[in-house]
């Protein structure tokens, strides 16, 4: 373990980590466990969760792709890597975090009403929001026993961390679906505060849980885990800023939503509350053209109106601010040196999703 807090060569002199490489290492490290785990289900809610994951179709037959860009374990085998601890530690840590992950989607996905996950029929539209809610139950309850099952000097500072981090994302989901019913003017509108709170419950603390559960898990001195849990819960807020501007101007094809969804929901979004900050007029406006059944033009017009009021430029400047403080809190610690590289440059894919 590095001893040098915060003195690092220079990126620019030495070679520079590639995300995608340490992605799929991750990957190739954790899914065969992950596998593993889902296979011991009930075969109902494990065929729903095998969907989810990408591993088969809805009638059952394998595929060869896979859900998601594992981001999430591989924060949790890097948080663990970088404070010196091995497979035993990461392995577990990160099917823990992807088990909680994909039933936060599964979830999310029944109360949005979203019926398309990452290219394909949600789980709630293949086999019925009853059996999705059942399989996203199952892998919460999967994903706890992971954890707890691994035993380790800080096991149970781990499990608590990990049930301290799912209250948190309830918390900030309960408040994510209340602000889409809250006006946008007004004494009862949604100010910055309230946002950043939610997100940092949200996205944050599954990204802060993700970086410090393998430390935790062996042990690891106060000093690291609060770091790697702190440098976390900044990268989930700058993910949810640049979530936040997909979900008004990003690309179908990428999201696999349709163009200014979130607007067309009346969600309260950092580009929408950063162009609000950033000129007064833009509420009223807003209200007018979102306040009742909007119709496309509308909804197009009221984009407009928050990009030219800057808030597209506000979130992604958010979010390019909170990766840069990440780093800074990482360097100033004695971690593992190449894998704090390794999270900053993994952190950086935050940046560039595309739109």
């Amino acid at each position: 373990m590095s001893t040098q807090a915060g003195l690092h060569t220079p990126m620019s002199l030495k070679a520079r980590p590639s995300a995608p490489a340490t992605l799929a290492r991750c990957r190739e490290l954790v899914e065969p466990a992950l596998r593993k785990a889902v296979l011991g289900l009930h075969p109902g809610p494990g065929r729903i969760a095998s969907h989810a994951f990408g591993w088969c179709d809805a009638d059952g037959t394998p595929t060869s792709g896979g859900g998601g860009k594992w981001v999430r374990p591989a924060l949790a085998v890097l948080g663990a890597e970088a404070v010196g601890a091995g497979e035993d530690v990461a392995v577990p840590a990160a099917v823990a975090i992807e088990l909680i992950h994909t039933f936060s989607l599964m979830h999310d996905d029944i109360m949005d009403g979203d019926e398309r996950r990452r290219h394909r029929d949600s789980a709630w539209k293949a086999f019925g929001t009853g059996p999705a809610v059942l399989a996203g139950d199952a892998l919460f309850a999967l994903a706890v026993r992971t954890l707890a099952e691994a035993g380790g000097a800080g096991g149970g500072a781990a499990v608590r961390q990990l049930t301290v981090m799912l209250g948190e994302l309830v918390h900030g989901q309960a408040d994510d679906v209340l602000f889409e019913s809250r006006p946008w003017t007004g004494p009862g509108a949604v100010g910055l505060a309230e946002y950043r709170a939610m997100a940092a419950r949200k996205t944050g603390a599954l990204l802060a849980c993700a970086t410090a559960l393998g430390p935790l898990l062996t042990g690891a001195p106060p000093l690291l885990t609060d770091a790697l849990a702190r440098a976390g819960r900044q990268w989930g807020l700058a993910f949810q800023a640049v979530d936040d501007v997909l979900g008004i101007w990003g690309d179908p094809a990428v999201t696999g939503k349709p163009v200014h969804s979130d607007l067309r929901r009346g969600k309260k979004t950092l580009p929408v509350l950063g162009a609000m900050a950033l000129d007064p007029s833009v509420g009223p406006r807003l209200e007018a053209l979102l306040g009742v059944p909007a119709d496309e033009a509308a909804v197009r017009r009221a984009a407009d109106l928050v990009e030219e009021a800057g808030g597209r430029a506000y979130a992604l400047r958010d979010a390019r601010t909170r990766v840069a403080a990440a780093r800074d809190q990482l360097r100033a610690v004695p971690l593992v040196e190449h894998r704090v590289d390794e999270l900053v440059a993994l952190s950086e894919l935050f940046l560039d999703r595309e739109l």
